[in-house]
């Protein structure tokens, strides 16, 4: 075994480096020669058609005389229209419980249906005995997410039957985890504030008889306390985020993994991987990260001249982080509308007056309407940009006092709903296995010998 000093290691470990990056190199004209549908989008950017689900509809656009037009933005879960179940939740408290029920059940339950339901979630909300200290205080971590994916695997040990797929089994899983994510993501926070920034270490059990927002925001907060208000505006985030469609990357994913046959607790782990990326559920970090810059950048945020200039460098990519990105403008499905983003807006603008956050609230406002100007005159795009949900959401938990290292596990305790709901569809329908085909386009080889190699 040959004995390398660092600075010869660091030479030889960036050849290797040298070599994976020539060895993974496509050329990229070669996509366009098959018809490649990179990202399962086709040229005009319309997903493939890979499955079909009940659960959730995403409608962007619509088509007049066979051409597809802009339109505004419709959502809907189980044939029902978001906005119109939010608008329904107005004369009670919470939604979030009622529409995770929706999602996995098909229908709106009745007040009956529905008691039942918040009681099987309020007794299923805490963990197995000694989980907390064993495996969510033992090994702090700085990502939340790290902490959701090895909770998740470390369940599996605690379950009789893991990897039983009938649906009684899959449907009993399902329903602790959407209890217990809550419970994971903030204690796992507590943890982390603890013993990685020496803070007091505040464990709270929840109480059955709150809402998954309620409890989130006692389980967090020092003192527990909480406004009516900003229980409210969290549960409405919780139900925008709780499904978006069958092809959303984390969702597809839910699919490709339970195609396989395998356990729950392995599919939702490989949910949470995919959610994690800023290019998915860590995108309204990536918004709140911009803000920050712009803030330090433009002093008299009325000044418009002076945003819509520092936003044409954004775009340049000459500042903030090169990406040439005003993150939290546009969507791949949406045009003229996000429905999610007008809808937590109204409840944004709602917490800025109880927060003071007025003139904050307009900054956002003023970036969202300037940077589309900014973006279609610097890409020369014709294309409608509307801003989307991530917009919004991180200055919503911005002003909720939640952590960012929450932003992103906040997504997760939301969609934990949808993906259940699409676990189980793609059991039922008993599918085949989802094994999309790649194209080889390197060359074959003779084999040489060791001693015959250079």
């Amino acid at each position: 075994m040959h004995n390398y000093d660092n600075v010869e290691f660091e030479k030889r470990f960036n050849q290797m480096v040298d070599y994976c990056m020539k060895s993974g190199r496509i050329n990229l004209n070669l996509y366009t020669e098959y018809d490649v549908k990179r990202g399962l989008r086709d040229s005009n950017g319309n997903g493939v058609l890979t499955g079909l689900t009940e659960i959730s509809d995403v409608l962007g656009y619509k088509f007049v005389d066979g051409k597809k037009m802009p339109d505004e933005g419709s959502l809907y879960y189980q044939g029902y229209r978001v906005r119109d179940l939010v608008g329904g939740f107005r004369d009670r408290k919470f939604g979030f419980e009622e529409t995770t029920y929706l999602l996995l059940f098909g229908e709106l339950p009745n007040e009956r249906q529905l008691q039942e339901f918040l009681d099987i979630l309020g007794n299923w909300r805490e963990l197995p005995d000694t989980f907390v200290r064993d495996i969510i205080m033992k090994v702090p971590s700085s990502d939340m997410m790290n902490v959701l994916q090895k909770s998740v695997l470390t369940l599996y040990s605690y379950d009789e039957n893991p990897n039983d797929i009938s649906i009684k089994h899959v449907l009993n899983q399902s329903l602790h985890l959407i209890a217990q994510f809550p419970l994971i993501s903030v204690y796992g926070y507590q943890a982390y504030r603890h013993y990685h920034l020496d803070k007091s270490l505040v464990i709270r059990h929840p109480k059955p008889e709150l809402s998954t927002a309620e409890n989130i925001l006692r389980l967090l907060r020092p003192d527990g306390q909480y406004t009516e208000l900003e229980a409210k505006v969290l549960d409405v985030a919780l139900v925008l985020h709780a499904d978006h469609g069958g092809g959303n990357n984390s969702t597809f994913t839910t699919h490709v993994v339970s195609s396989t046959g395998t356990d729950t607790y392995s599919a939702v782990a490989a949910s949470l991987g995919s959610l994690k990326g800023f290019k998915h559920g860590g995108a309204n970090l990536k918004v709140q990260h911009m803000f920050a810059d712009i803030k330090a950048h433009v002093a008299d945020w009325e000044d418009e001249e002076a945003l819509r200039d520092y936003l044409r460098k954004i775009v340049r990519g000459e500042t903030f982080d090169g990406a040439g990105l005003i993150y939290g403008l546009g969507h791949a499905v949406y045009t003229k509308s996000d429905p999610r983003c007008l809808i937590l807006k109204e409840y944004a603008k709602k917490l800025s007056a109880e927060k003071g956050c007025q003139e904050e609230f307009a900054l956002y406002e003023r970036v969202e309407r300037l940077g589309k100007e900014v973006i279609a005159s610097e890409r020369h795009l014709f294309k409608i940009l509307c801003a989307n949900v991530d917009f919004y959401s991180g200055f919503v938990y911005t002003m909720l006092g939640l952590p960012e290292e929450l932003f992103t596990p906040i997504f997760a305790i939301s969609r934990i709903s949808g993906w259940s709901a699409h676990r189980i569809e793609e059991l039922v329908n008993g599918g085949k296995i989802i094994r999309p085909a790649y194209k080889y386009v390197g060359t074959h080889k003779p084999y040489h010998t060791l001693d015959e190699r250079n």
